[in-house]
């Protein structure tokens, strides 16, 4: 009976997944068809450089009601300029919004340009 509980546990355990990626593995992950590119930062921020595919949903204005739009089967791929806000977001749509696998691009935006320069 023990193990059966765990089992269950373990298999609702394994439904969702967050995970903070390099830009390495966030570089092979964005190239998935099925993989949702998100882009958390603000307005502004997007216009001054973007990863190429990538949609727009500002962090701090709607954010949840825009991510009610997006195929929450699908894998999600998010970053914003540093780590910060895309982490909060990740948390959000894992947690509350029901997604079932995000990627969080570590180190944001930043790390990213540094990572396509030494390329």
């Amino acid at each position: 009976m023990l193990l059966l509980v765990g089992m269950t546990v373990l298999s609702c355990a394994n439904e969702t997944s967050y995970k903070k990626v390099s830009p390495q593995e966030f570089e092979k992950i964005i190239a998935q068809e099925e993989v949702q590119l998100i882009d958390v930062r603000t307005p502004e921020e997007y216009k001054a450089g973007f990863i190429e595919g990538a949609e727009n949903i500002n962090f701090y204005e709607d954010f949840k009601s825009k991510i009610e739009k997006l195929d929450k089967s699908k894998p999600v791929a998010v970053y914003c300029k540093s780590g910060r806000r895309s982490e909060e977001a990740g948390f959000q749509m894992i947690g509350e919004s029901g997604f079932t696998e995000v990627y969080d691009l570590d180190g944001g935006f930043l790390d990213w340009e540094e990572y396509q320069k030494s390329k």
